[in-house]
């Protein structure tokens, strides 16, 4: 039953650009900004979430930690959402390589990367709990 659960199952961590003020975040902000319920971070500046490829193991993961769904409904839930035209999802990129060069780039993004993709380009503001 364990032996599903991969190394990489533990090494998420939620991070946003080096030039980003924002030092942390609450598991509970994270929640607020990837689920559309607020668009800016805590001190104001508006947060630009980016979401991995779909269908990723990654992302699988990050949802599963963060609200646990899956990958299927999160998707509904944006659909609901969307057709509300009451928010708009993370941004999406074809490839993982896409999304980290946004999040190296832009300092309104937060996106969630395995710990090793970590450089000195971006700051963790969350590690989930292992």
């Amino acid at each position: 039953m364990f032996a599903c659960l991969s190394h990489s199952a533990y090494a998420l961590v939620v991070v946003v650009g080096k030039n980003n003020s924002i030092n942390s975040l609450s598991k509970t902000q994270i929640i607020d900004i990837y689920m559309g319920r607020y668009s800016t971070f805590p001190n104001g500046i508006v947060a630009k979430p980016l979401d991995r490829i779909a269908g990723s193991p990654e992302k699988q993961q990050f949802y599963q930690a963060l609200v646990n769904k899956n990958e299927a409904k999160i998707n509904a839930y944006w659909a609901r959402l969307l057709f509300s035209g009451r928010a708009s999802p993370p941004s999406n990129f074809a490839t993982d390589t896409e999304m980290l060069e946004e999040l190296r780039s832009s300092a309104q993004a937060i996106g969630y990367v395995l710990e090793s993709e970590v450089d000195d380009s971006m700051k963790v503001v969350y590690r989930f709990e292992k």
